[in-house]
């Protein structure tokens, strides 16, 4: 029987396209609490952060999603939404998070 090596960068560029691994550098208390958050779930660490990755979304993504929402309220609810609309909701939302006195929309 003849055993038949593969070249090492062939064997590379297999294993990397099915588990680009790579090293994410953070504070030991970061690791430790990934680590609880993981095993709590019954998940290894890298699933946990692909979780926590795939329900982030991203910039572009949110303001799809504000865009369809406006839509959605302009069509079924025959409601308008303004830039200054926009601006005075964020605000809204800025002094909640600030445990600022909010003023009624």
């Amino acid at each position: 029987m003849t055993v038949v090596l593969e070249r090492p960068e062939v064997v590379y560029r297999r294993y990397t396209a099915l588990m680009a691994d790579t090293t994410v550098k953070v504070d030991p208390a970061v690791r430790d609490r990934l680590m609880v958050l993981a095993r709590e779930r019954g998940m290894t660490m890298r699933d946990l952060i692909a979780e926590l990755a795939g329900a982030t979304p991203t910039q572009e993504e949110l303001r799809k999603r504000y865009e369809a929402t406006k839509a959605y309220c302009e069509t079924h609810f025959g409601v308008t939404l303004t830039d200054e609309d926009h601006d005075r909701v964020e605000k809204v939302w800025q002094d909640l998070e600030a445990g600022r006195p909010v003023d009624s929309l």
